[in-house]
């Protein structure tokens, strides 16, 4: 590297801690990002877990409202409609898939990122050495 002027090992070293920063801050958030989804993930279980403890519906609903045990009720604007159990359970398991795969991607992201950072890492530590040894020798 004596053969590179301190102008260009500058600007290389510059370019480097610049990747490093960048690959950092995504990283970061990145973390975050499977933070919340995990943090999404815990709650839909605990529903699901919740939800399975409620006894299906006895299918004696008359009208009058004294059937309603164990029939579940989707929010629909400012009204609750019944939706029946079945549908309630296929969307959360889809909803716990969509999860898992998102988190999937963000964890394969966030290995790529913590190599990148740590690349760049290297890369600054290679340069910072060759330096050094160069100024002893």
């Amino acid at each position: 590297m004596s053969n590179l002027s301190d102008d260009t090992l500058r600007k290389i070293l510059t370019q480097i801690q610049n990747q490093a920063i960048t690959s950092q801050r995504a990283l970061a958030l990145v973390r975050s990002q499977i933070q919340a989804k995990e943090k999404d993930r815990k709650i839909l279980q605990l529903t699901i877990r919740q939800l399975s403890t409620v006894p299906a519906p006895s299918g004696e609903n008359k009208g009058d409202g004294a059937g309603i045990e164990g029939q579940t009720f989707k929010g629909v604007g400012k009204m609750f409609v019944v939706v029946p159990r079945k549908e309630v359970d296929a969307g959360h398991a889809k909803q716990e898939r969509e999860l898992n795969e998102e988190i999937g991607v963000l964890a394969k992201k966030a290995k790529y990122l913590e190599r990148q950072f740590d690349e760049a890492n290297t890369q600054l530590k290679d340069i910072f050495h060759s330096q050094q040894r160069e100024q002893q020798a």
